[in-house]
């Protein structure tokens, strides 16, 4: 079976070698589903020529050395033009109250926005020595009278003794080179591989957010992933404000941000 989708600007050849792969009852049934699959890619190189033409160039960074404890600066831990995604996620989770998980502590900013929220608690996961000294210690004393919890420790170490919440917000990076390449190159998204604990620690009715790495939809492919271990999703689009010489590898000027519900 070959299909081949013809446009001014580039064309796409699609050739299916195994007569079992995509066989519906009809052969018709088969063209309907293929050619959509064609239509759908083609439809997303279009807008990809389009979003492009607004990215900014960033600046190259060559390898990733271990983050987990190392001395890092306010911009490295996130950069600035990241605080109006972390105030949209923020609100995602913690809106209507109850209990909220933040995984990643980072400089704070994301914090105070859960606080903003009529929350009951508050449980924030950090791994970091001087993260939790220089930005956490700091951050807590602003909040005496609040329900706080740190958990110093890596996610992974800890996630499955902490129980249920009413939100989960998860804003962490790939500690190293193999992280960077199994969990950004290799993924849809960062948050992936934490999809399934997400939904495991959620109360039913819980919302979960995270770095969607998304411009301005869901790919067919990020959907599917979310409707494994979420019953919906709702998208909202937040226009960002990007320098040119963005350390990050994101390059876009806007990204989308999820709101999954359990």
């Amino acid at each position: 079976m070959k299909r081949i989708k013809r446009t001014e600007n580039f064309e796409v050849t699609l050739v299916v070698k195994e007569d079992n792969f995509i066989n519906p009852p009809k052969a018709a049934q088969r063209n309907a589903v293929v050619n959509r699959a064609l239509k759908e890619f083609s439809a997303e190189l279009n807008a990809l020529n389009e979003q492009t033409k607004n990215f900014v160039p960033g600046e190259t960074v060559v390898g990733l050395s271990e983050r987990g404890q190392a001395q890092l600066t306010a911009q490295e831990i996130m950069e600035d033009w990241q605080i109006p995604l972390m105030k949209a996620m923020a609100k995602a989770i913690a809106e209507d109250g109850g209990d909220i998980l933040e995984v990643g502590f980072g400089r704070g900013i994301s914090a105070d926005m859960i606080q903003e929220h009529p929350i009951d608690s508050h449980t924030i996961i950090e791994c970091n020595d001087l993260v939790i000294e220089q930005h956490f210690k700091p951050w807590k004393s602003k909040y005496t009278a609040k329900n706080i919890r740190l958990v110093h420790s890596l996610w992974q170490d800890c996630i499955d003794d902490l129980g249920l919440f009413d939100g989960i917000f998860f804003h962490t990076y790939p500690l190293n080179e193999d992280e960077y390449m199994q969990y950004v190159n290799a993924s849809i998204t960062f948050a992936e591989h934490f999809f399934h604990h997400a939904a495991k620690h959620l109360k039913p009715g819980g919302s979960f957010t995270y770095f969607s790495n998304e411009i301005a939809s869901l790919s067919r492919e990020h959907q599917h992933m979310l409707l494994k271990y979420f019953s919906s999703f709702s998208v909202h689009i937040i226009p960002l404000d990007m320098p040119t010489d963005v350390k990050d590898t994101w390059w876009a000027d806007s990204m989308v941000i999820i709101k999954a519900v359990k």
